[in-house]
């Protein structure tokens, strides 16, 4: 047991002792009980209580590349009220959330009868939106989540021929990404009213009222998706300090300040200031100040306490209890059959009473003086967290905006913490890193969101483009089959319109889009080279898939058609094309003249005629007819991707139809004030709070203002521009991956979507196209040029972007109010473009 802390010798007047009000009695410390053997084998498994290994066990919320978790392990108990009945089965959580085993999904794959019936309908054949109900299946309201790959019938899918009624099984997910017949549990813990620091696999979750973590909810501290601490509370003299602040410093750092007064009789002023910063790396900083006229002892008590639970189990309600502690050095320890946590503290406590799991100490403060205590909690034997975004390699260069408009600097700044603070390490090979696609709940690699991300954020340099591309390159589907040439991904849903859709699609013709837009950015040849093969399997799979239809079909619905995924596959063909060329390779040819006979039958066949003019569908059904609904999927339309010497690629629109979908978007229908909503606000199914039904999402609301902003709708791109920095003040700047589409009213501010992930890689990335969108810069590294075509409106007024990176070399850019650009800095021989 360790003395109090003498008396500090600069000052030698007598302490004033405050007493302590604590009503815990004094118990001796307890000797810290033998490690619970790790279940390394059936057997010991067996004894230790776990499931026996099978398909779908994994080992707790996955933040590694390729992998994802099992269901939470951790002890089950009922909830309040569920006496009687057993816990809810525990969630599974990889790079598209949290999703529970029971129960049929809303958003599951079609049977082959039903995929049958959707692809055979006759005379007398019910509407497009008849349609949509028979093949929608009965489950939860519409919402956010993700549907199973696995629930189809017979067999799970192989990399071979494997046919089903309806189609080629699509290729299977990451490992641990899907579980069958998964789905959202209406009592999954909300995420906008809790603080959350950020530095994978590291996460600190907070109450945004107090500093104190009572392990209720969320709380608590987090490594690879297990809970290694979930209650951290103070006691200065007794009582629990006055909150008075809580605020995000950086993406990885909480501070939380406190109150106290040591002497009723001195008055309504506090004397002692009780500061607490909290990282996501597992280190709290408890710092006591000071402003009394007298020296102060001061009693600390750190109550401790953590179930070990997996952040599944505890988005399923099943945490279970808090486990024994046992005095462990300067700290505490607790221990279970699946890990083992410790929290040491500097200074070592004068007491360590672990049948309390209390560390005390004795504190003496002179008059304006500090003391501090330090806590560090992390998982028995693993090393201190070194975040990558920390990392001098970094892949993402620090940029900064300057201007007229504060939000825009304090949003980029913010963002880019929060991409950095998202980063991840391939396991295998350390040097290639990816983003995550959000926190708390897809803390693991979503291979679509992955290259979304990457993409927007080429402005801050090629890295980490080329290494989500070789990540993903080594789990593409070789060898024959259908699928050959596929990114697995897993299916997820689509809204309350449409059939779930496959990201693996989605994933696979993002690919050689990115390598290529990477190439103009400045990705080294050598590196472009390595590459091509697996760029050159996806486009090979897109023509072959496609055949001889001019358009990219989903085998799941029986022949549905997506506007989006025929944006998709139009870039994909036009950017692979034009990099096959530039690389001396063979079959740009056939890239484009598909994407022709794409493009002539899109502007007849998805251009869905009324009396304003007219607006593209959101699908066609198996049997050809339009699913005329108004959706945020249009803003892909206009996404056409960059070519050499700054020009944009052909879109799927001709002018007239791109004008009249500009206005769509730029009208209150879409446009809530806010940003871009997923779904026409006077469409059947409109929801401000669905995912894919209403809300707004930042990643589709870039898209549709850059893609604006080059067609020449300046009016409709700047409205939503200025809407998504509107709603960052209210976020704090860090914007979460959605939010309410609710109609923007004077002294009104956006509402939160409880389970969007906050930070989210999408809309950090989101933010960086936003704000360079604003100057235009459109390079082409391997010609020596980069074009600029600014906004000319100049929405923000002036607004300089320095440390963004082009052809390898810091490139600074400003525009004036005027919406004139002018380069400050770029490489050398880097010439502009006309």
């Amino acid at each position: 047991m360790h003395q109090p802390t003498p008396p500090s010798a600069a000052d030698d007047r007598p302490f004033v002792d405050v007493p302590s009000m604590s009503s815990e009695p004094e118990r001796e410390p307890e000797r810290e009980p033998e490690s619970a053997p790790e279940p390394d084998s059936e057997s010991a498994r067996a004894s230790a209580g776990l499931p026996r290994p099978g398909p779908g066990s994994g080992p707790g919320p996955e933040l590694r590349p390729g992998a994802g978790p099992g269901p939470g392990r951790g002890p089950g108990a009922p909830s309040p009220g569920d006496a009687g009945t057993p816990p809810r089965a525990a969630a599974a959580l990889d790079g598209f959330g949290p999703r529970f085993p029971g129960g049929v999904d809303r958003g599951s794959p079609l049977t082959g009868a039903e995929a049958r019936r959707s692809s055979s309908l006759g005379p007398g054949r019910p509407s497009s939106a008849e349609w949509v109900l028979q093949n929608r299946r009965p489950g939860p309201a519409p919402g956010y989540g993700s549907p199973s790959l696995s629930s189809l019938p017979g067999p799970p899918p192989s990399h071979g021929r494997a046919q089903t009624p309806t189609g080629p099984v699509p290729p299977p997910p990451p490992r641990g990404a899907t579980i069958p017949g998964l789905r959202w549990s209406a009592d999954l813990p909300p995420a906008h009213t809790v603080m959350i620091c950020v530095a994978l696999p590291g996460l600190a979750i907070s109450s945004r009222e107090e500093g104190q973590l009572t392990g209720r909810g969320l709380e608590g501290f987090y490594r690879a998706g297990r809970r290694v601490l979930s209650r951290c509370e103070i006691r200065v003299a007794g009582r629990e300090p006055l909150a008075v602040q809580a605020q995000m410093i950086a993406a990885d750092r909480a501070r939380f300040v406190g109150t106290l007064r040591t002497s009723p009789q001195a008055g309504p002023d506090p004397d002692v200031v009780v500061e607490r910063n909290r990282y996501a790396d597992g280190t709290e900083r408890i710092t006591l100040h000071s402003a009394a006229s007298r020296p102060l002892r001061l009693p600390v008590e750190v109550a401790l306490g953590t179930d070990l639970a997996d952040l599944g189990a505890i988005a399923s309600g099943n945490a279970g209890p808090e486990l024994p502690a046992s005095v462990h050095g300067s700290g505490l320890r607790w221990s279970c059959a699946t890990g083992n946590a410790s929290v040491t503290a500097e200074p070592p406590p004068a007491d360590a009473l672990a049948s309390a799991g209390l560390l005390r100490w004795e504190l003496n403060l002179p008059p304006g003086g500090s003391r501090s205590v330090e806590l560090r909690v992390r998982p028995d034997g693993a090393a201190p967290l070194r975040a990558v975004g920390r990392a001098a390699t970094s892949p993402l260069a620090a940029a900064r905006a300057e201007g007229d408009d504060p939000t825009a600097a304090a949003l980029l700044r913010t963002s880019i913490e929060d991409l950095q603070a998202l980063l991840l390490r391939d396991a295998v090979h350390p040097a290639d890193t990816h983003l995550a696609a959000g926190a708390p709940w897809r803390c693991g690699l979503a291979p679509a969101d992955a290259l979304v991300a990457a993409r927007m954020a080429l402005p801050l340099g090629t890295g980490l483009a080329a290494g989500t591309l070789r990540i993903l390159a080594r789990s593409q589907l070789t060898g024959p089959g259908p699928q050959s040439g596929m990114i697995p991904g897993p299916r997820r849903d689509a809204g309350p319109l449409l059939p779930p859709q496959c990201t693996g699609t989605e994933a696979t013709l993002l690919f050689p889009a990115l390598l290529a837009e990477a190439r103009r950015w400045g990705l080294p040849e050598q590196e472009t080279e390595a590459l091509l093969p697996a760029a050159e399997r996806c486009l090979t799979w897109l023509l072959a898939t496609a055949g001889d239809d001019p358009y990219l079909r989903d085998p799941h619905s029986g022949g549905l058609t997506r506007c989006e995924t025929q944006a998709y596959a139009h870039r994909a063909a036009l950017l692979g094309a034009d990099m096959l060329d530039a690389c001396g390779r063979a079959g740009g040819d056939g890239l484009r003249q598909w994407a022709l006979a794409s493009r002539t039958a899109f502007r007849r066949d998805f251009w869905v005629d009324d009396l304003g003019g007219g607006r593209p569908a959101v699908a066609r059904a198996p049997d050809g007819r339009p699913v005329p609904h108004l959706s945020s999927a249009a803003a892909h339309l206009l996404d056409t991707g960059l070519l050499g010497g700054g020009a944009m690629a052909p879109g799927l629109l001709d002018k007239v139809q791109t004008e009249h979908l500009a206005r769509l978007l730029g009208s209150p229908v879409m446009d809530s004030g806010w940003g871009l909503r997923g779904l026409g606000a006077k469409e059947p199914g409109f929801n401000p709070f669905g995912h894919r039904a209403g809300a707004v999402r930042v990643q589709e609301t870039a898209l549709a203002v850059a893609g604006l902003a080059a067609a020449g709708f300046e009016k409709e791109a700047s409205s939503l521009l200025r809407g998504v920095l509107a709603a960052a003040t209210s976020f704090e700047h860090r914007l979460p991956e959605m939010y309410a589409g609710e109609q923007r009213t004077e002294g009104s501010t956006p509402l939160p979507h409880p389970a969007a992930c906050r930070p989210a890689a999408t809309a950090a990335g989101a933010v960086v196209m936003l704000l360079t969108t604003l100057a235009g810069i459109r390079p082409d590294a391997p010609a020596g040029t980069v074009t600029l075509r600014p906004v000319r409106s100049a929405p923000l007024g002036e607004i300089g972007f320095t440390g963004l990176r082009v052809a390898g070399a810091p490139f600074s850019v400003r525009v004036s109010r005027l919406g004139l650009a002018m380069v400050e800095e770029a490489a050398d021989g880097l010439q502009l473009g006309a």
